[in-house]
């Protein structure tokens, strides 16, 4: 539900009653995680979605007629040979849904989703029984499950969750549950070298969800109009700005860099600190000549095999791309296919059990 709380909270300053449906459990190959909502106004009209189209009809019906009863209800929506396309998955997963009213008045479930839009970093709470919670990185939680023994629960349940960056199911006591959403804030993507390759990449990097610096030490290139795309542009030399924010702890293990400057004064101090820290993904731009020579100067740097064989170069997928845009699409399917532990292959006659493939576990930061 936190995907769509800027207009659910929209909907209740404008007092109108809705239902929401949330996505809160997953099994087999479906197209959308845990989290995943849908909510429909009194009126008709929608936000959000839970299957991506498979069960969007079905669900919406279910949240009008919660709204007409007042009571919240559970489905589960799975594959039908008889009547896929109308009710079923026909990914061949299925899903679990939670579906709950919510009053045009609802100043508690109003006051949670303020809280939640005020901050990035945080986990939110909601139980069929009821009411709502809201669970910050730090400070105090907002409103309430019911009473202070099931808060304090579910508090503690929530920031386990957050810590890891998880959305799932969390046990009550007296045999009840809630639903855990977790936000953390956006990952990074550090840019090295403000060539057009890095302009394309800023692109790719922001569609993808990321925080995206490019950093350069000439500044007559790093500006910030050359990179609308970028969330911050950075003159300064690229190791000295890594090891910078690696010592203030903005680094962790969802963070991809690329280098894109393939000169070996501004690489080799680069990857030497990058390729030791527990990041998510190092590539590095240019010829497998270029490589060749930069794989002998960390060598001769005192890096080990195993940092070395953590180094994607020549950076991204074989594509066959020539533009920066085509390049950027490269990289960006390798920074997803790393993350993911995909293989990168087409999926035509890859013999996999499953497209959607249960997320890997991934620390909050």
């Amino acid at each position: 539900m936190l995907e769509i709380a800027p207009e659910l909270s929209r909907w209740l300053d404008e007092g109108r009653a809705f239902a929401v449906a949330t996505v809160t459990a997953v099994h087999g190959s479906a197209p959308r995680p845990p989290g995943a909502a849908l909510a429909v106004d009194a009126a008709g009209t929608v936000v959000g979605s839970v299957s991506g189209g498979c069960v969007e009809g079905a669900v919406y019906e279910l949240c009008r007629e919660a709204l007409a009863v007042g009571r919240p209800r559970t489905e589960r929506f799975g594959y039908s040979d008889a009547d896929a396309f109308a009710t079923g998955l026909t990914c061949g997963g299925s899903l679990d849904v939670l579906i709950t009213p919510v009053a045009a008045d609802d100043t508690g479930l109003r006051t949670v989703l303020a809280a939640a839009l005020a901050g990035p970093h945080g986990a939110l709470v909601r139980s069929p029984a009821g009411g709502a919670l809201y669970v910050p990185a730090r400070g105090a939680p907002r409103g309430s499950l019911g009473g202070a023994a099931v808060d304090g629960t579910a508090a503690a349940g929530a920031r386990a969750l957050l810590r890891d960056g998880r959305t799932g199911v969390l046990r009550l006591p007296a045999g009840e549950w809630a639903l855990v959403e977790s936000r953390v804030p956006a990952p990074r993507l550090l840019v090295f070298g403000a060539v057009d390759f890095a302009s394309a990449l800023a692109s790719a990097g922001s569609f993808l969800g990321y925080r995206v610096t490019v950093c350069d030490a000439r500044p007559v290139f790093a500006t910030p109009e050359r990179f609308p795309a970028a969330d911050e542009v950075v003159t300064g030399w690229p190791h000295d700005y890594l090891a910078a924010e690696a010592a203030a702890g903005r680094l962790d293990a969802r963070t991809a860099l690329c280098v894109l400057t393939h000169e070996a004064k501004f690489d080799v101090p680069l990857l030497e600190a990058a390729l030791r820290l527990p990041v998510a993904y190092v590539g590095a731009m240019g010829s497998r000549r270029t490589h060749t020579d930069r794989m002998r100067r960390l060598r001769a740097a005192g890096l080990t095999e195993p940092e070395l064989d953590r180094l994607r170069s020549p950076i991204g997928l074989d594509l066959g791309a020539r533009t920066p845009q085509e390049t950027a699409l490269s990289i960006a399917a390798e920074i997803v296919a790393t993350r993911e532990r995909a293989t990168g292959q087409p999926l035509t006659g890859l013999r996999a059990p499953r497209i959607h493939r249960p997320a890997p576990d991934r620390p909050a930061g």
